[in-house]
C-alpha cells in the first residue's frame, strides 16, 4: 500500500492549526487560531467563522452541528456557522483537544485532566473514559489528548506515553490496544511519546513527532503503510489527522500551518 500527496492547503492560519474533521458530505473542517474553516471536497474554502476562544478541536455531528473544543468550553454551531450553544465546565472541559460522537453522546478529550468525557447530547455529564488506571488518565506529555470513534462505536484513543492506541467502549471499558515501542522499526512507535494523534475509518491512521510522520494500520495492529514522513516540517508535533469517505487522508503541519492531503495509489 502506498500514498501520494495530492494537495496542500495553506494561507488560512497565522498562529495555530490544531484540529481537523470531515463530515458525511465530504466537507473538511480545520480549527486554528480563533476560527473554523470549512472546505468543500475540492479543497475550496466554503466559509470561515470565529470562535470565542482559540479553537483546539473540531467535530461534526450527524445532524451537521459543528462542535468546537476550546479551553474551558465547547461551542456548538449550526452548519452555517451560527452559534447555537456553549457548554462551559472548567472542571471537565479544562482543555478540549478532541471531539467525537457515539449515538446520542458527545465525547470530549480533556487534555488538562487526561481523560475523555462523555456527555449526553444536551450537555449532561455521563462518565469518564480512560481515568480508571494506575496513573489516573492517559499519558500525554505532548499536551494533547486525541481519539476517534469507529463505525461500531468503539473509541480509539492515542496513549503516547505507552506507545499505543487503546480501544474503549462508551462506558469506559478498556477492550484492548495496538502498538509497541521500537526505536527503528516503522511498525513501532519510537521516542518518549508516540503516536500523538489518531483517526479511524476503514483502518487506523496515526501521526507521530520527532520525526513527524503519518502511518496507517489495520485493526489488528499490523502496519500497512507509512503515508508520509518527509513532507512535514521536522519540528511538527500534535499533527491532527482526518480521513474522508473516499479514503483521502488529511494531516495538519503545525509549523508550516498547512494541511497535506494524501490519496492511496492504485496499481
Amino acid at each position: 500500500m502506498q500514498y501520494r500527496q495530492t494537495q496542500v492547503m495553506g494561507g488560512y492560519w497565522k498562529a495555530a492549526l490544531c484540529g481537523l474533521a470531515v463530515d458525511r458530505h465530504g466537507h473538511f473542517y480545520a480549527a486554528g487560531d480563533s476560527h473554523i474553516c470549512m472546505f468543500d471536497a475540492a479543497g475550496r474554502l466554503v466559509r470561515r467563522w470565529a470562535s470565542a476562544r482559540p479553537a483546539l478541536a473540531v467535530g461534526v455531528a450527524v445532524d451537521g452541528a459543528v462542535y468546537v473544543g476550546e479551553a474551558g468550553q465547547i461551542e456548538i454551531f449550526d452548519a452555517g456557522g451560527k452559534l447555537i450553544d456553549t457548554w462551559r465546565d472548567q472542571a471537565r472541559l479544562g482543555r478540549v483537544t478532541a471531539i467525537g460522537f457515539i449515538g446520542d453522546s458527545v465525547l470530549a478529550g480533556d487534555a488538562a485532566d487526561r481523560a475523555i468525557r462523555r456527555f449526553e447530547r444536551h450537555g449532561a455529564f455521563l462518565n469518564n473514559i480512560g481515568k480508571n488506571n494506575p496513573v489516573n488518565g492517559f499519558l500525554i506529555p505532548n499536551g494533547v489528548l486525541a481519539f476517534a470513534v469507529d463505525a461500531q462505536g468503539i473509541i480509539h484513543a492515542a496513549n503516547p506515553g505507552k506507545h499505543r492506541v487503546e480501544r474503549y467502549t462508551a462506558d469506559g471499558e478498556l477492550r484492548g490496544h495496538i502498538g509497541r515501542f521500537h526505536g527503528t522499526d516503522p511498525a513501532g512507535f519510537g521516542g518518549c511519546c508516540n503516536p500523538t494523534n489518531v483517526a479511524v475509518a476503514d483502518r487506523i491512521y496515526v501521526t507521530e513527532k520527532a520525526g513527524p510522520r503519518a502511518k496507517v494500520y489495520d485493526f489488528s495492529g499490523q502496519l500497512e503503510a507509512v503515508i508520509a514522513a518527509d513532507v512535514f516540517d521536522p519540528n511538527c508535533k500534535n499533527m491532527s489527522v482526518a480521513v474522508d469517505g473516499r479514503g483521502r487522508v488529511y494531516v495538519a503541519d503545525t509549523v508550516k500551518l498547512a494541511v497535506h492531503v494524501f490519496e492511496q495509489v492504485t496499481v
